[in-house]
């Protein structure tokens, strides 16, 4: 007979494995702003993100056709999720932040991406009926505050009320990813392979084909296709793989909370490899910002799934 301290134990493995792939993920997710803004130098924003999800996809696709042979059959349930993932995350989602990134700055793109844990704590209490504790609750105002304030003395620029409208759209859309992955993830009906393949190849592809109509061919140096490579490869496919299957454990708020831990690293690279400084606030940020992530987590166990 297991006893309760060895099952309490192996609860807490188990859930240390997911928590470690959202937050690999996050790391990861750190260099993304900074090569979209290499690569929109050269090219346009749908062009950036539909090479960027598409190619990426491709690169998925000789794994997924071996799953398709062995498991073809996918329900029109899960067919319309998949729809939607990809819609929301990729086509829209990212289509307007890119845009955004056109004329704003890596920074007030982070803060507003630090918001998008709001309307999934919402999301996740009306869709997956997934409701924290009063103790996450307070870890999740924790990292919110700290993101806030790690960007204050920064400012947010107010000057192009469009690109703050389509960061608005992003944030609503980037918030129905988590939810939508989890709602499929927790089931386990469904391979991680296919759950980040066919959402990438429907949004990706979308989006490439509206870059083509609207933006033309792509003419790129050949520095910035690498940049487009290593983006696709590394910062979509390998991140998403990860990020979903911590979804398959981690409620949807306790994963994406994680997410708010990107700016850090953002910051990090830019102190490393720029010479940027940070000033007092942003380091006592940085540290409510991991203290609140760390508390979500540790207070997992609090966490319940409404009946």
């Amino acid at each position: 007979m297991t006893k309760p301290r060895d099952l309490l134990t192996a609860v807490r493995q188990s859930h240390l494995l997911p928590v470690i792939e959202a937050v690999i993920t996050a790391l990861i997710w750190s260099s993304s702003f900074i090569g979209v803004k290499v690569v929109l130098r050269y090219t346009g924003p749908l062009t950036t993100a539909g090479l960027r999800y598409f190619i990426a996809f491709l690169l998925l696709s000789p794994w997924l056709w071996q799953h398709w042979r062995s498991s073809p059959y996918i329900t029109r349930g899960q067919w319309s999720r998949f729809t939607l993932i990809g819609l929301f995350q990729y086509t829209i989602g990212n289509g307007a932040l890119f845009f955004a990134l056109k004329t704003l700055s890596a920074t007030t793109g982070s803060l507003a991406l630090c918001l998008v844990p709001i309307p999934v704590l919402l999301l996740g209490l009306v869709r997956l009926k997934e409701r924290p504790r009063p103790l996450q609750l307070l870890a999740f105002s924790i990292t919110i505050g700290g993101s806030v304030l790690f960007f204050s003395p920064n400012g947010v620029e107010f000057r192009d009320p469009l690109a703050l409208g389509l960061l608005g759209v992003a944030i609503l859309s980037f918030s129905a990813f988590p939810v939508l992955v989890r709602e499929v993830a927790r089931s386990h009906k469904v391979d991680n392979v296919v759950l980040t393949g066919i959402p990438l190849g429907i949004g990706g592809g979308l989006l490439l084909l509206l870059a083509f109509i609207w933006e033309g061919i792509p003419r790129m140096p050949f520095f910035a296709w690498g940049v487009i490579l290593g983006l696709a490869l590394v910062n979509t496919l390998f991140a998403y793989l990860l990020y979903n299957h911590s979804l398959r454990h981690l409620s949807a708020i306790e994963a994406n909370v994680m997410l708010n831990l990107t700016p850090l690293g953002t910051a990090l690279i830019a102190w490393g490899t720029l010479g940027e400084r940070l000033l007092p606030v942003q380091i006592v940020a940085m540290f409510l910002i991991v203290v609140g992530a760390s508390l979500v987590q540790r207070w997992s166990g609090n966490y319940r799934r409404e009946k």
